[in-house]
């Protein structure tokens, strides 16, 4: 069981220093650009995060089989896809013979061993995301899940086609386990992320010391180096193609061209624009040419020799025919490579690369012993290195921008919101007073109505009073009533007077036709009672019943006046 986890681990250190010198030239363009430094911890954490991705598909992978005709047979049992999640259970409980016991299920189980292998597998993973690469607990999970995917379906596919039928199971239990193993290194690291310095503030102290590391120059040279021994042979190589043969100062042009005619158009090289770096004279003044001639010429006799025969090795080690069985056995692959570098060089080449080493060795020992790590062919020529934003410091200036912005706009939003807030106060202000004129308005219309009341209740009372002086006028009327009564009455009685006057007129007469009648007393009480009559008037003189028939009017008149 330990020979099986051992041998993929053997099998990555194997691979590992190959890989990492492939990788060490784009890993080192990333990091310059992207943080502007490779510091020691960022450097340490990169290649740390590449051997461990490398042993952990060796594990998936290795033991690869050997491909025979029955191969698809031997490994049948592997060949569907297990989709049933827990199964895992079932197969400790099968290894473990049906036995309860710690041993049995636990300590001596292959299948729990299994298990916590398939834990252990991308526990790493976690806390390199946490730490390195700072992402949630949510994107370690998809990330998690997304690499144990790719590392069963390598499985299922038979190394992507490298086989004709899998040779390992497809379980959905391991999908799981691999993704809670990636969770849990993410919580695990939480203690020790929130311990150590973060890779930023390694950054940041690097760049303090160093504006311009050397390693971020170094590499700068070296792909320009490379550029140059690239397009030497691509032009070499067209003119060859067209005409038969090529010049021999093609590439003493190309390296005028590279070195010295580009820096003084642009101001750099293509390699140092690759790194973001700019050549600027220590005068502050333009680039001139005998300056970038002499530059130009210094680093050529410096470090060209050492440089072109070391990518010369490495195009070697790259075209080298490694044996297929590479992946399942282990070889001391750099001995190999040193022998067949070795018998592929002429004697030339040799000692073009062992002059060039010593003089490089010589230079860098200079370059590091100066106080600002200048370079001979740097305060010889006058011109220097200077270096231009790389991203996360473009990244931070614009979230600086940002904030400054944001502030700005939360700024002028409190202003706006306190100017609107006092003009609310304002007109609230004025609407107070509105209302309390409308108050007042209505405090006046309150007193006009009162005095309109008290008015009207002035108007009553003298309805009242006409009411009352209607009832003694009614009152009147019916003692009117009655005098007028009464004077019909008396009418009535002159009436009778005067009939008995006539009556006594008439016994008169009849007396005087008949002497000896006694009538004539009659008439005269008739006559004095009718001389009597007037008696009932008012002081005036005028009778009781005229009287009382005016006041009646008079009274009637002052109703109506009342009423009005």
């Amino acid at each position: 069981m330990a020979t099986a986890y051992l041998l993929p681990i053997k099998t990555a250190a194997a691979l590992f220093p190959l890989l990492a010198l492939v990788l060490l030239l784009p890993t080192a363009v990333l990091l310059y650009r992207r943080h502007g430094v490779m510091s020691r911890g960022r450097t340490l954490s990169v290649y740390g995060f590449l051997y461990y991705s490398l042993t952990a598909f060796c594990m998936t992978i290795v033991p690869l089989p050997k491909q025979t005709a029955d191969m698809c047979q031997r490994f049948a049992i592997v060949a569907h896809p297990q989709w049933m999640p827990g199964n895992t259970f079932r197969d400790i409980w099968k290894e473990a013979d049906h036995k309860i016991g710690l041993n049995a299920l636990v300590l001596q189980n292959p299948a729990v061993a299994g298990t916590l292998f398939n834990l252990l597998l991308l526990l790493p993973l976690g806390i390199f995301l946490r730490y390195h690469f700072v992402r949630s607990l949510r994107a370690t999970a998809l990330i998690g899940f997304t690499v144990s995917l790719f590392f069963e379906l390598t499985q299922w596919t038979g190394v992507w086609g490298l086989y004709n039928c899998p040779y390992r199971l497809f379980d959905v239990d391991d999908l799981i386990v691999n993704t809670a193993g990636a969770m849990a290194g993410w919580l695990l690291a939480g203690p020790v992320a929130r311990m150590l310095p973060t890779l930023e503030t390694l950054d940041g102290r690097a760049l303090a010391a160093r504006p311009v590391p050397f390693g971020r120059r170094l590499t700068a040279l070296v792909v320009d180096v490379a550029g140059y021994v690239l397009a030497s042979v691509f032009a070499m190589a067209v003119m060859t193609f067209q005409s038969g043969t090529a010049p021999t100062w093609t590439p003493i042009a190309i390296f005028v061209a590279w070195f010295v005619l580009l820096p003084l158009a642009t101001g750099t090289t293509p390699g140092k624009r690759l790194l973001l770096l700019k050549l600027v004279a220590d005068d502050g003044g333009p680039l001139l040419p005998w300056r970038l001639t002499l530059r130009a010429l210094l680093l050529g006799a410096l470090a060209m020799p050492f440089l072109s025969g070391l990518f010369l090795a490495v195009v070697i080690l790259l075209n080298e025919p490694y044996p297929s069985v590479l992946f399942t056995t282990v070889r001391d692959s750099g001995a190999q490579g040193a022998a067949a570098v070795l018998t592929a060089l002429s004697p030339g080449q040799l000692l073009a690369v062992l002059v060039g080493f010593t003089l490089t060795v010589t230079c860098v020992r200079k370059t590091l012993r100066h106080p600002d790590r200048l370079a001979p062919h740097d305060r010889i020529s006058g011109i220097r290195n200077a270096t231009l934003p790389h991203s996360r410091a473009i990244r931070a200036a614009r979230g600086a921008r940002g904030a400054a912005q944001g502030r700005a706009a939360r700024a002028a939003r409190d202003s706006a919101g306190a100017a609107a807030g006092a003009a609310r106060d304002t007109a609230r202000g004025a609407g107070d007073a509105g209302g309390a004129a409308r108050d007042a308005t209505g405090a006046a219309r309150g007193a006009t109505g009162a005095a309109g009341a008290a008015r009207d209740a002035a108007g009553a009372t003298g309805d009242a009073a006409g009411a009352t002086r209607g009832t003694a006028g009614a009152t009147g009327a019916t003692g009117a009533a009655r005098d007028t009564a009464r004077a019909t009455g008396a009418a009535r009685d002159t009436a009778g007077a005067t009939g008995a006057a006539r009556d006594a007129a008439g016994a008169d007469t009849q007396a005087a036709a008949r002497p000896g009648d006694r009538a004539a007393p009659v008439a005269v009480v008739v006559a004095q009672d009718a001389d009597d009559a007037p008696a009932d008037a008012d002081a005036s003189g005028r009778p009781l019943a005229t009287a009382a028939t005016t006041g009646s009017a008079a009274e009637a008149q002052g109703s109506a006046a009342d009423s009005r």
